[in-house]
C-alpha cells in the first residue's frame, strides 16, 4: 500500500500542498503587510496573493497530471515508409525501437525508467511534480515555474515585513522562529525554481532539451553533430514561438533533415 502510494506520486504532491497551504497559513497569521492590510480593511493585497497561491497549485497538478506526450503506439501506419522515402538515410538516423516497452520511438521521445513508458520530446523526470516533462506539459512546466517564482518572491517580501526587533537574541529567535522557518523554506524554494526557471528558458530559447543537452554524445542523432550545432534550433525568437505559441505534434525528423550535417 505504501509503495504504491509513492509510485502514484500522491505522497510528493499532499506534501507540496501542505508545505505550500501551511506558509501561506504562517503569513496570513502573523503581524506581517497581509495581516496589517486585513485590519485596515484593505482586502486587495492579501485577495490578489491568496489567488496567485491558489493559481500556483492549480498548475502543479496540471502539470503534474497532465500526458507528457507519451509515445501510446508505433508511428502511425504507413509513415515509417513513407518517412524513410522522403529521407535520406545517410543523413537521418533510423527510428529505433524501445528496448523496454518495444514501441517505435520518434525522434527526441526517450523512454523514462520511473515511468515506464516512452515520452515524446522528452525533457527530463521530475521528482517534484512526479512526472515526466514532455512535449505536451513543458510549456506549462515553464507557466507554473513563472507563477510559483511570483509567489514565492512576494511571499519573501511579505515575511520579511513580518520581522520585528527584540531586545535579546534569545528573544528575537523565539517571538521571529516561526516566521524565520517560513522565510527559510521560501528562500530555499525561490533559489530553486530561479535556477529551473534559468535554464529550462535557456534551453527553450536554443530549441535543446535537458536530455540533450546533458546526453548529447550519447545520442545518434547528436553525437557527430558539433558541440555548437543544434539541427532544431531555428533561431531563439522562432524557439520561443514555437515552443510557447504552436500547439502541434512536430516531425523532428524533416527538421533535422533540412538542419543537420550530412556527415553521420
Amino acid at each position: 500500500m505504501v509503495q504504491k502510494m509513492f509510485r502514484s506520486g500522491f505522497l510528493v504532491r499532499a506534501s507540496h500542498t501542505l508545505i505550500t497551504w501551511l506558509t501561506t497559513l504562517v503569513l496570513f497569521l502573523h503581524n506581517t503587510d497581509l495581516r496589517r492590510c486585513e485590519e485596515r480593511g484593505e482586502l486587495l493585497l492579501p485577495v490578489l496573493f491568496f489567488l496567485v497561491v491558489v493559481l500556483s497549485v492549480l498548475l502543479y497538478f496540471a502539470v503534474s497530471l497532465m500526458d507528457p506526450g507519451f509515445v501510446l503506439t508505433d508511428t502511425v501506419k504507413g509513415s515509417n515508409e513513407e518517412l524513410e522515402s522522403m529521407i535520406p538515410q545517410t543523413s537521418t538516423p533510423r527510428l529505433r525501437r524501445c528496448g523496454y516497452c518495444l514501441l517505435q520511438q520518434p525522434m527526441r521521445a526517450k523512454h523514462c525508467q520511473t515511468c515506464k513508458r516512452c515520452v515524446r520530446r522528452f525533457d527530463h523526470h521530475c521528482p517534484w511534480i512526479e512526472n515526466c516533462v514532455g512535449e505536451r506539459n513543458h510549456r506549462w512546466f515553464i507557466v507554473y515555474l513563472l507563477v510559483q517564482l511570483l509567489a514565492l518572491l512576494w511571499a519573501l517580501h511579505i515575511a520579511l515585513s513580518g520581522i520585528s526587533a527584540s531586545l535579546t537574541w534569545a528573544l528575537w529567535f523565539r517571538v521571529n522562529g516561526v516566521l524565520l522557518a517560513a522565510l527559510g523554506v521560501v528562500g530555499v524554494f525561490s533559489v530553486v525554481v530561479v535556477l529551473l526557471l534559468g535554464c529550462h528558458l535557456y534551453l527553450v530559447s536554443i530549441n535543446c532539451t535537458t536530455w540533450e543537452f546533458m546526453s548529447r554524445h550519447r545520442i545518434s542523432y547528436l553525437k557527430h553533430c558539433g558541440d555548437e550545432e543544434n539541427p532544431f534550433d531555428r533561431g531563439v525568437f522562432c524557439n520561443l514561438w514555437d515552443f510557447f505559441c504552436v500547439c502541434r505534434t512536430v516531425m523532428w525528423e524533416q527538421m533535422y533533415e533540412r538542419n543537420a550535417p550530412n556527415s553521420v
